[in-house]
């Protein structure tokens, strides 16, 4: 039986050719292709529960999806919701870490998953902090469909606590702009019903 069905959105591309890392930078994202959100509109259910991580990427791709013919009711905001916070490199590019031999690059790297950038928190920590609300959400819309407008490592983060999976498994799943994740709360735990599912 399932008790509450939770359909993952990453929010729009970033436009960044130089690839920063955002992490939780409040930035925006493009969100021009209406043929896009009109296919992904069609994948969701209409009038959900509704929670944004409170960036304005996120509260762009969820205005697009309503301009696109979604009905949606006003979001709840759940920071918990954004994504990995990276510290001192966000707003830098992997390329100039590299570059300029960043001296915590290199443990990052030997264990990206449970390593913290200088400043920042490591992906287990953002798994932890997801799978709390995600609980705590899902007993308060028993029932219910919730659409969560989110990131790329939260959703990551959201599937390793369905699957039961270590955060560094987990790292290697792809997560697209755009891309649609359902992940059901059943009686007996989860079922994951797509991941990763492009519009189209």
């Amino acid at each position: 039986m399932v008790t509450v069905r939770w359909w993952w959105v990453r929010h729009a591309p970033v436009p960044c050719p130089i690839g920063r890392i955002h992490g939780n930078l409040d930035v925006a994202c493009d969100t021009s292709d209406e043929q896009d959100f009109q296919h992904l509109m069609h994948s969701l259910p209409q009038n959900p529960v509704l929670i944004e991580s409170g960036l304005l990427r996120c509260r762009q791709t969820t205005g697009a999806l309503e301009k696109a013919g979604l009905t949606l009711p006003p979001p709840i905001i759940e920071p918990l919701f954004q994504e990995q916070d990276f510290g001192r490199w966000q707003g830098r590019s992997w390329t100039d870490l590299e570059s300029t031999k960043d001296p915590d690059l290199k443990g990052f790297w030997q264990d990206p998953a449970y390593a913290v950038p200088p400043g920042g928190e490591s992906f287990a920590t953002q798994v932890a902090r997801v799978a709390d609300a995600i609980d705590r959400h899902a007993r308060l819309n028993d029932g219910r469909d919730i659409l969560a407008i989110a990131h790329a490592g939260t959703i990551r983060a959201a599937l390793a606590h369905a699957l039961g999976i270590d955060p560094a498994r987990a790292l290697s799943l792809a997560i697209a702009p755009l891309s649609l994740t359902r992940i059901d709360a059943v009686s007996q735990g989860w079922r994951v019903e797509c991941v990763n599912r492009l519009p189209g």
